[in-house]
């Protein structure tokens, strides 16, 4: 399946650290000044296609405005990975001011290089973030109770599904049965044993750290009510609710309804598996290709589309320390997030601002686009990944455990989250 993916590069990252000063970013009165301080800025854009069609017309716009304060924009530079690359330029001290990619599962790590500014600094700062996310805002703050990344944009992860094959099964189309595990199980069982599809589902198998937001978080997420793998320095994922979805997924394996061997295209456009599970961002993907239709994620009891939750698969916009011109690249940041910007940020990605009341906010794009709707109300519900310290390497330990039991079978899967307990709650009380 085609993400954007993240690499062991990431991991790498995670787990060795940068020799660099901890906290968010460069202090006294250096920082000070750079706050007040206006001129030429620079930012880095991801490099999806729509993203940089975005970027370029943002930066256009700015310009023509504040002719004195020029943005420059490009992609990130290639690497292993976006965040490796990132965190070499930190290192070396020419990051750009601005850039609209961060992942948030990289900014504790970020952070600890001292290679953020905290947004809170900012007059009005905390105010403005707060005021654009909603509620959702807190998920993003850091452990010393600073914001070090504006909430950007989500890609709710729901489950597609794809009518031909269903119908082939015999399957309505309309409403599919898979709000409960039960209705999943037996569905996926049908889709397998009419050979629609070789599977019923094909989540990545192999052991990165980040594979386990496509398919036990979104389900943990939902089972929960919207917790967090990780909540007030304390593993989730061992919960009575924890183990259901993963004696879910034991089950998909099990069966055969979900496939142990890696796959290098993309299973749900080839017909190789009948469901994905992934964001409104694969919707250009899916078109012309395959005629799906979308469903939330599965929860035990089938909890009601209104109450579900899921992974918002997000990437936010994060400020650097390298940056001279902080007072620039500030309101920089507050126009590219405004409400026009978000507008035309999701006209040319379809990507869900991390704001409230998406869908009232935009409502003719929504009677335009109506295939997104469902995505616009799903992302009034995610999860995000916990803002922790070592948080690369906490997902890599759950991602161990989980990839050995559920995915394998190798050991039990109740027991092999019990295990990892004990490591994650230290990991996420270190410094």
């Amino acid at each position: 399946m085609k993400r954007r993916k993240l690499t062991a590069a990431l991991l790498a990252l995670g787990l060795t650290g940068v020799a660099a000063a901890c906290g968010g970013s460069d202090g006294g009165g250096d920082a000070d000044a750079a706050a007040q301080a206006r001129g030429e800025i620079t930012v880095w854009l991801s490099n999806n296609a729509e993203e940089v069609a975005w970027g370029k017309q943002m930066v256009a716009a700015w310009n023509t405005a504040h002719p004195e304060e020029k943005v420059t924009a490009q992609e990130i530079p290639t690497g292993k990975s976006s965040e490796e690359v990132i965190g070499a330029a930190i290192t070396a001290g020419n990051a750009p001011c601005l850039i609209f990619n961060t992942s948030p599962a990289s900014v504790s790590q970020f952070q600890k290089q001292g290679g953020l500014v905290a947004l809170d600094g900012f007059d009005g700062g905390k105010d403005y973030l707060e005021s654009r996310t909603g509620k959702t805002a807190e998920q993003y703050k850091s452990t010393d109770g600073k914001y070090y990344q504006m909430p950007w944009k989500a890609n709710p992860v729901m489950i597609f599904y794809n009518k031909k094959a269903f119908a082939k099964a015999g399957i309505d189309t309309a409403k599919p049965p898979l709000a409960t595990y039960d209705e999943f199980l037996a569905t996926s069982r049908k889709l397998v044993a009419a050979k629609a599809a070789k599977f019923a589902i094909y989540p990545a198998p192999s052991n990165e750290f980040y594979q386990s937001w496509f398919d036990f978080y979104p389900l943990f997420a939902a089972e929960t009510g919207g917790k967090q793998l990780v909540a007030d320095g304390k593993a989730q994922f061992a919960s009575d609710e924890g183990k259901k979805v993963a004696a879910f997924w034991r089950t998909m394996y099990a069966d055969k309804l979900a496939s142990q061997e890696k796959y290098t295209g993309d299973s749900f456009v080839d017909g190789t598996a009948a469901m994905a599970i992934v964001g409104p961002w694969a919707v250009a993907t899916y078109k012309n290709k395959v005629e799906w239709g979308a469903v939330p994620v599965p929860t035990s009891a089938g909890k009601p589309a209104a109450e579900t939750y899921t992974f918002s698969d997000a990437k936010n916009v994060a400020m650097y320390s390298a940056c001279k011109n902080r007072g620039t690249a500030w309101d920089v940041l507050k126009f590219a997030t405004s409400k026009e910007q978000d507008g035309k940020l999701l006209e040319a990605s379809g990507q869900m601002p991390l704001r409230d009341g998406v869908a009232a906010a935009y409502p003719e794009y929504f009677q335009k686009n109506p295939d997104y709707q469902q995505f616009a109300d799903q992302a009034a519900r995610t999860v995000e990944v916990p803002n922790v310290p070592n948080s690369i390497t906490i997902w890599q330990t759950f991602r161990d455990a989980y990839s050995k039991s559920v995915i394998f079978g190798q050991e039990d899967p109740g027991a092999a989250l019990d295990g990892a307990v004990q490591k994650v709650d230290q990991l996420a009380k270190q410094s």
